[in-house]
């Protein structure tokens, strides 16, 4: 799911498939989700239909979800980082780079994902483990992971403003934003 992200926020392209409608939309409703408080701004077909499979050729970044019958019309795709839902594996061409998160966000984000999904592994391995350890119900654990999402981007984003250059030699101020900082 970090690879996705990273690779969502990094402007690649993404293809997911599945052999279930639902949960193709489920995925790409997920990915753009969890991108929140940021607005995808490119191509985004939660489901292709057949007829338009050469869109999956496009030089613009894009997520879209293909039914898994379409696969072999995928395999020729070296730009695209591949998402198969019924397999649970993620595929990367070895032409595409993904950034990754920096090393202290990305390890504090998978121990927060991990305690989300199965809070069990926090106290696995205590020598007397306390007897009652309730998962979050459904409704609970999705507002934790947006939760985790939403820290991660406060934790990346946080010292923007040093970043402003603010000039006002122009009847409005005008805001610019100083890449060298």
């Amino acid at each position: 799911v970090l690879l996705l992200f990273c690779a969502a926020l990094t402007e690649h392209k993404i293809l997911f498939l599945s052999s279930s409608y639902q949960r193709l939309t489920d995925a790409c409703r997920a990915l753009l989700a969890l991108m929140f408080p940021l607005k995808y701004s490119f191509t985004y077909v939660p489901i292709l239909p057949a007829q338009l499979l050469e869109v999956l050729s496009t030089p613009t970044p894009f997520i879209i979800g293909v039914h898994s019958i379409f696969q072999s019309e995928t395999q020729e795709l070296l730009d695209v980082v591949i998402a198969d839902l019924d397999g649970g594996t993620v595929n990367v061409p070895e032409c595409v780079h993904i950034s990754l998160l920096p090393e202290p966000l990305l390890q504090q984000t998978r121990e927060a994902l991990s305690m989300v999904l199965d809070p069990e592994l926090e106290v696995a391995d205590l020598a007397f483990p306390p007897s009652t350890i309730s998962a979050s119900s459904l409704k609970m654990q999705d507002k934790e992971i947006r939760a985790v999402f939403l820290r991660l981007f406060a934790q990346l984003l946080q010292g923007y403003r040093w970043c402003l250059h603010i000039i006002r030699i122009h009847p409005e101020p005008v805001i610019r934003f100083h890449k060298v900082r």
